[in-house]
């Protein structure tokens, strides 16, 4: 494992490093530690790798990411896992704003709670939040699946698309366009699957629910313009 320490390297010299790594090199673990709070670390990697980051983060960690699987051991400030493309990220505190906000794919799991807007305007990813979750998360969610084992706060899925919300608590209340959702199989083992990569009791699958678009949104109809 490869040691780099931001009391001694500059920002821009370790990003660069991971953004640019050796191809003929094997070695691909890397350990950040004197994070510091800083912003954007490990933005933009491309490559497959572990990065592993002790301490606290601030804006935009592992945003873009591609392949990488990123852990960071303290909270994130807001836009983690920004438009991540693959690979993983793991919040093993707890995250700001705008978590996974954009992402195409990957999976992005938080074991603590994440603020306003987890998940907004998400395109495929995978987002597991093992707390709760604040106002307006999931908005104009397009597709993808976002898990929260806690309660999710007010608006939750306002004028979702194609995303599929499962939650064991209770949202605040729902947003515009969402509601809940009969689960059929095909859902129960999409649902057990997420859990399992997160490493959660699977028997837990019986606790939640399941929220989507109820499609009242996709053509401008005059009966629903107070929902626009």
């Amino acid at each position: 494992m490869i040691k780099l320490n931001l009391k001694k390297d500059s920002l821009r010299k370790v990003n660069e490093l991971l953004q640019n790594l050796d191809q003929k090199s094997n070695d691909r673990s890397f350990k950040i530690i004197n994070p510091d709070g800083n912003h954007a670390i490990c933005a933009g990697l491309k490559d497959e790798m572990d990065v592993t980051i002790e301490g606290h983060v601030g804006y935009y960690c592992a945003g873009m990411n591609m392949k990488a699987d990123v852990t960071v051991n303290g909270n994130v400030g807001t836009g983690v896992a920004e438009n991540m493309m693959s690979g993983s990220v793991h919040v093993k505190g707890n995250a700001s704003q705008s978590a996974g906000a954009t992402a195409h794919g990957g999976t992005l799991i938080v074991d603590g709670d994440t603020s306003s807007r987890c998940g907004i305007s998400m395109k495929g990813i995978d987002i597991i939040v093992k707390g709760s979750v604040g106002h307006m998360s999931a908005f104009m969610a397009q597709s993808g699946n976002l898990v929260i084992c806690g309660d999710a706060g007010d608006a939750l899925g306002d004028s979702i698309y194609e995303a599929k919300i499962f939650i064991k608590g209770e949202p605040k209340s729902l947003g515009a366009d969402c509601e809940k959702k009969n689960m059929n199989k095909k859902d129960q083992d999409l649902l057990k699957s997420l859990l399992k990569k997160a490493s959660i009791d699977e028997n837990q699958l019986t606790h939640f629910k399941m929220y989507g678009s109820a499609r009242k949104l996709y053509n401008f109809n005059i009966d629903n313009v107070s929902e626009y």
